[in-house]
């Protein structure tokens, strides 16, 4: 029972905190480039704004063009219901590695879907850069969180995987474990539409990926839209430190364990909101059509990283 509840908190609290850790990076990046910047409490205050209105919908769309935010926000929650953020119990017993990267391209194709609905030209051309990118995202992803299905011989479940790497200690530290946070870490910025791959902040037509599909979006319909988009954000943090860097999450419901790893978990996520502010304060956007050189990058250190398990 005990396992459940924190299964239960540690998902809604993904869900949560996912405002406030795009409040902090954008906090952040405008104290790095000189800037007072906006709260780190905004988020929350745009999304409670935006639940506030009403939608207006273009004429020329169907019933898609409505649903995709409820696919998008429902996609989300599944994927933060399966993944480890202070315990490696989860609430679904489905959360394989197939089943996540899945998950992220339902949204994705939902997302590309909603912009095509729209019926504006800027909504498909973000469209057709998203699914551009996507063809090297999805094949370097898998192969990354594959690599460490198998250096942890615990299966496909995330929760076990985590749970088997902070079991090995620094054993669990080697090439193939490198490589792929290497590769994870690129793709986390692709996949979330971050500099170098997006400008999350700019609405430029000529460099806009992800703003792009959802400029016929309003009211409650773009809220629900952006605020699974911060989820998402969050749950490739969550990834990135429970997986790779599985050392002090709780492996037990035990209260002190629960408590140390909430300690090191915020402390986690708190360094890599710091350095993705950073990286986006010295990086800028690169040309369209050198992204995916990055992605070609990512997922060759990904096969490298699924090479190295068996040369080493």
């Amino acid at each position: 029972m005990i396992p459940t509840v924190i299964g239960i908190l540690q998902a809604v609290a993904l869900v949560l905190v996912a405002p406030l850790v795009s409040g902090i990076v954008s906090k952040t990046k405008a104290r790095m480039q000189g800037r007072g910047g906006a709260s780190v409490l905004q988020p929350y205050r745009d999304i409670r704004k935006l639940l506030g209105k009403d939608s207006t919908v273009s004429g020329s769309t169907s019933w898609l063009f409505r649903a995709v935010p409820f696919v998008c926000m429902g996609s989300m929650i599944v994927l933060a219901m399966m993944t480890p953020f202070i315990y490696t119990g989860t609430l679904a017993p489905f959360g394989d590695l197939v089943a996540v990267v899945y998950l992220f391209t339902l949204y994705r194709f939902s997302m590309v879907l909603g912009g095509l609905e729209g019926g504006s030209a800027f909504g498909g051309m973000g469209s057709s850069r998203e699914m551009m990118m996507s063809v090297l995202i999805e094949p370097a992803l898998l192969l990354a969180i594959s690599t460490l299905a198998i250096l942890s011989g615990a299966g496909t479940d995330m929760g076990d995987i985590s749970e088997s790497l902070s079991g090995m200690g620094l054993l669990a530290v080697g090439p193939a474990l490198i490589l792929a946070g290497a590769s994870f870490t690129i793709t986390l910025l692709a996949e979330n539409a971050r500099i170098p791959f997006d400008n999350p902040s700019t609405h430029l037509e000529l460099t806009m990926v992800h703003e792009a599909m959802l400029l016929e979006y309003s009211g409650r319909g773009l809220a629900m839209m952006e605020l699974s988009s911060m989820v998402r954000l969050t749950v490739f943090m969550a990834m990135l430190g429970s997986m790779f860097f599985p050392w002090g999450v709780a492996t037990t419901a035990e209260p002190v364990d629960i408590l140390v790893s909430v300690a090191v978990t915020s402390a986690k996520m708190l360094l890599m909101t710091v350095t993705l502010a950073a990286v986006e304060s010295v990086l800028c956007k690169t040309r369209l059509f050198k992204t995916p050189n990055l992605l070609t990058a990512s997922f060759m250190l990904s096969l490298m990283a699924m090479m190295s398990l068996y040369i080493l």
